[in-house]
């Protein structure tokens, strides 16, 4: 795009990311001003803030560009509120995770993000819709939900990949694993105990590849469910995710659908979305195809579990 095309509409979560990330969000912001770009500035008060801001310049013709800076859950609201409009959007992550942003190829390094402006690379993403709140990344159920809702009774602004550790340990011991029941598109797949992950993106924490078929230009969620009664076959899970070998497994189901219905059998479970809580189930999920423009690093690869590693470590 030029200068001459319209205005970039910039919205910042100012309470996401570390020191690093807010670096990285300024110094985009300058190269965009250096090039002679009208980049206006929005600041999030909260979720339903970012969306109501990324509305507003969704139906703004001057407006070119949509700039999201947060986490997952930043970015889902802007994307929620983009959602059926001709809008581009490009991402800059500066959450913990950055599930979305690592999809689609984006990491903390300015020359990706002037890549990814300068490329001209525009790809389709899909949007899931779970009870009428959307998800951009992956929708879980069972124990990471679990973890999830353990973390935000306690949080409090930004957290680290170690703000995790003892919300997943406690679950982990005290975790019981209830049943679950999945019907993809009308058919019944499964009705046990378990644990269910539903993916517009393959990646999942740290890059682990739970969804590894995901496609998240599509049409389609996938469709992950691991029979799971107690924490030894938990353990059992998490070393074949960590090999890629899971859906090798009697014990793994995968499919593909448009639409899929969870509901617990005999006792409450908990669902995440894009790490945030989730909705109390049934959960009713959709996919919305191709429901956002968005820009990429041309010739990017989703970061997995090796390159999170390498990332974390220097």
């Amino acid at each position: 795009m030029n200068p001459q095309d319209g205005y970039i509409q910039y919205i910042i979560n100012p309470k996401s990311g570390a020191s690093s990330s807010k670096w990285l969000v300024s110094r985009f912001r300058n190269y965009l001003a250096e090039k002679g770009y009208d980049v206006r500035v929005e600041f999030t008060q909260s979720l339903e803030h970012a969306c109501e801001l990324a509305t507003k310049a969704a139906i703004d013709y001057q407006c070119a560009l949509v700039l999201g800076a947060g986490g997952d859950g930043t970015l889902r609201e802007i994307l929620h509120g983009l959602e059926g409009t001709n809008k581009l959007f490009m991402p800059v992550p500066c959450g913990t995770e950055n599930l979305l942003a690592n999809e689609l190829g984006f990491d903390l390094h300015l020359k990706t993000l002037v890549n990814a402006f300068e490329g001209n690379c525009i790809k389709p993403l899909d949007m899931g819709m779970i009870n009428e709140q959307c998800f951009m990344s992956i929708a879980g159920f069972g124990f990471d939900g679990a973890v999830i809702h353990r973390l935000c009774q306690h949080r409090t602004g930004h957290i680290s990949h170690l703000t995790y550790f003892w919300p997943i340990w406690r679950a982990f011991w005290e975790h019981d694993f209830p049943a679950v029941r999945v019907v993809v598109d009308g058919r019944e797949i499964f009705n046990d105990r378990g644990l269910v992950f539903v993916g517009n993106t393959s990646r999942y924490a740290i890059g682990l590849n739970i969804c590894k078929n995901a496609d998240f230009g599509d049409g389609l969620l996938d469709v992950c469910i691991f029979r799971c009664h107690d924490q030894v076959h938990l353990i059992g899970h998490s070393i074949n995710v960590i090999f890629k070998k899971h859906t090798d497994s009697k014990s793994v189901i995968y499919t593909q659908g448009k639409s899929i219905q969870v509901s617990h059998a005999d006792g409450p479970v908990y669902c995440q979305i894009d790490g945030d809580p989730g909705p109390p189930l049934p959960a009713d999920i959709k996919v919305i195809p191709q429901a956002i423009r968005i820009l990429v690093p041309p010739g990017a690869k989703p970061a997995g579990l090796r390159t999170r590693l390498r990332r974390a470590i220097g």
